[in-house]
């Protein structure tokens, strides 16, 4: 197996902004030591992707947060993970297939590309995911549960390709 990448959090103050632009209701009413509080803890409490066995090709993305998702509602999930790859890389984010096939869950991209140069991205490659509940009952995940999977494979270019342009921005930065 090749070894071409390694996962790490995105800033505290990375995360920081993400949370509170993702979730602006959960900071009413409290102070701003308290909203530095609230999101340090989750922040220190974020577990980098893991593969469940020797052979799993999937590293599961753990949740950092517990939540409900209702029928037909989505939710973007800042995960405080960015992943350095080798050139020639690029990691594929799936739904976890349980989450998918027991409850309906699923990501509105089908599949999400990591390219290896959203790591230098202007929001630190911080990879965020999006679920929708496309079951008929709500779905609960809990802090910690795998909720996706990233699955590593190379890719390739065409032989006339000469494409020099470097990413800025984050995500969809490169549908300019």
């Amino acid at each position: 197996m090749n070894r071409m990448a390694e996962f790490s959090n995105v800033s505290f103050q990375q995360f920081k902004n993400d949370w509170i632009d993702t979730f602006p209701e959960l900071m009413n009413g409290l102070s701003n030591d308290d909203i530095d509080e609230h999101i340090r803890d989750i922040y220190d409490n974020i577990k980098l992707p893991k593969r469940a066995t020797a052979q799993s090709a999937g590293y599961d993305f753990f949740s950092p947060m517990s939540f409900v998702l209702e029928p037909n509602d989505s939710i973007k999930i800042p995960t405080g993970i960015r992943c350095e790859m080798y050139d020639g890389w690029t990691m594929l984010l799936f739904i976890r297939s349980s989450l998918g096939f027991k409850h309906g869950l699923s990501m509105p991209t089908s599949v999400s590309v990591i390219d290896s140069d959203y790591f230098d991205a202007d929001n630190e490659g911080h990879i965020m995911v999006k679920l929708r509940n496309n079951g008929t009952k709500s779905v609960r995940v809990n802090k910690g549960d795998g909720f996706v999977q990233g699955v590593f494979v190379p890719f390739g270019i065409t032989l006339d390709d000469n494409t020099t342009t470097e990413r800025t921005g984050g995500i969809g930065s490169t549908s300019k």
